[in-house]
């Protein structure tokens, strides 16, 4: 299956970029400006094709992993509590703000989600050492000398972004970030990457930077286009997405994997060609990709929701269209995962669609993620078993809500399980 991977991955940083923004209140657009410095000094090393193109990826990607940790370490696996997390975050310092984003070790949790990518170069260790400083301080204790040299790039280049804000900074705050940069070579930064940095990166470069924005600037400096993937790359492609998505609430750790195999399941169920389930399959994965820009303390309301966040919240599947509908060849995927709440009766959202207007594969993805929702733990009920979930989808199908033939496909594939 042909995919434009690239293409995934920006729009990917830009939804992380708000995650953080969301929890932590760093700039937007982090991951792209991270990963504009890496291309500067990257392409002035010596990097090129897929080793530059994948560098850059990776410096994108740098905090793919942040919500996961933030969860993990601070609440224990549970909701975060976003305004208790800010506040904390709001009364550090700036090196006490350094330390703890060096401190949010999830390096390593983001390392383990890359490698699900079908990258063709070596990126082993980039973001898992993004957070080391040269003179082995750092979070794992590791040295420039046993660090890849690409994360001593990253790390720059994060560090930077973090500290200043390049959307603002005039020349004589340039001239002072070089200052820096030189004063902590050997220490915080690698001799070798501060000089390629002080050698390659210009004013000039921040104040195109400024004018154009960083996704114009990556896409001139590093080709992409549609590459064929295999099957399994293709689900090793979804599983990344999914497992992004889900970590922004702890009460759908599984949903976003858990609606693509049920999806591709039912596909298969009614005879589809195999690329049509693989499809279904990275659809499933990427339903809810809107939900990335959907304050997480709403997410995580234990209690009802008001109407206006109710109606919020459903804004996450039209968000989902605008995300997806920017990677090239990707009209079908975006589609069918964009149209999970709507119903057959024009009751659903954000299009309010109809019988006449929604495809098999929009129906399948609406049933399949009522049936993952229904059977899994939510803030304000328990999982059901398949045995009241499908009661209440019988019910729903009688009201003319979704499609009853599909329904009672997946009575019969989940019944037996």
């Amino acid at each position: 299956m042909k995919l434009n991977l690239t293409d995934l991955l920006y729009i990917l940083s830009q939804s992380l970029d708000m995650v953080e923004h969301d929890m932590i209140g760093v700039q937007s657009a982090h991951g792209k400006h991270v990963a504009y410095l890496t291309l500067i000094m990257a392409r002035n090393f010596g990097y090129s094709g897929d080793e530059l193109r994948e560098l850059v990826g990776c410096a994108m990607l740098h905090d793919n992993a942040f919500s996961e940790y933030a969860s993990e370490e601070f609440y224990g696996g549970s909701a975060v509590d976003v305004t208790e997390l800010r506040k904390r975050v709001d009364m550090l310092s700036g090196d006490e703000y350094m330390d703890f984003i060096s401190g949010c070790l999830h390096s390593e949790a983001g390392e383990e989600n890359i490698r699900l990518l079908p990258f063709r170069t070596d990126v082993r260790g980039i973001i898992l050492y993004h957070h080391e400083n040269a003179d082995g301080t750092g979070p794992m204790g590791l040295n420039s000398s046993q660090t890849p040299f690409k994360s001593q790039i990253v790390h720059l280049a994060d560090a930077v972004d973090v500290t200043w804000n390049l959307l603002t900074l005039t020349e004589e705050e340039f001239m002072e970030m070089r200052g820096y940069i030189a004063d902590c070579a050997g220490t915080f930064f690698s001799v070798r990457s501060a000089d390629l940095f002080l050698n390659t990166v210009t004013y000039d470069d921040i104040m195109r930077l400024q004018d154009s924005g960083t996704e114009p600037l990556l896409r001139h400096g590093i080709s992409s286009g549609c590459t064929e993937y295999t099957a399994e790359e293709v689900r090793n492609i979804a599983r990344f997405f999914a497992r992004i998505v889900d970590c922004k609430s702890s009460f759908v750790r599984n949903h976003s994997i858990g609606v693509a195999q049920k999806a591709e399941k039912i596909a298969r169920h009614l005879g589809m060609s195999e690329e049509k389930c693989l499809k279904i399959f990275l659809a499933g994965a990427l339903h809810d990709i809107g939900k990335l820009l959907i304050q997480k303390d709403i997410l995580e309301k234990p209690g009802k929701l008001t109407e206006q966040e109710f109606s919020y919240v459903k804004n996450h599947a039209a968000a989902t269209y605008e995300i997806l509908r920017r990677i090239s060849d990707f009209e079908d995927v975006t589609r069918w995962a964009s149209r999970h709440h709507e119903k057959l009766n024009g009751s659903g959202y954000p299009l309010g669609l109809t019988a006449e207007e929604l495809s098999v594969e929009d129906r399948l993805m609406t049933c399949s993620d009522i049936y993952q929702a229904l059977t899994e733990k939510r803030p304000y009920k328990d999982a059901y078993s398949h045995w009241k979930a499908m009661e209440i989808m019988r019910k729903m199908a009688e009201n003319g809500e979704i499609d009853p033939d599909i329904t009672s496909a997946m009575d019969s594939i989940f019944g037996e399980e």
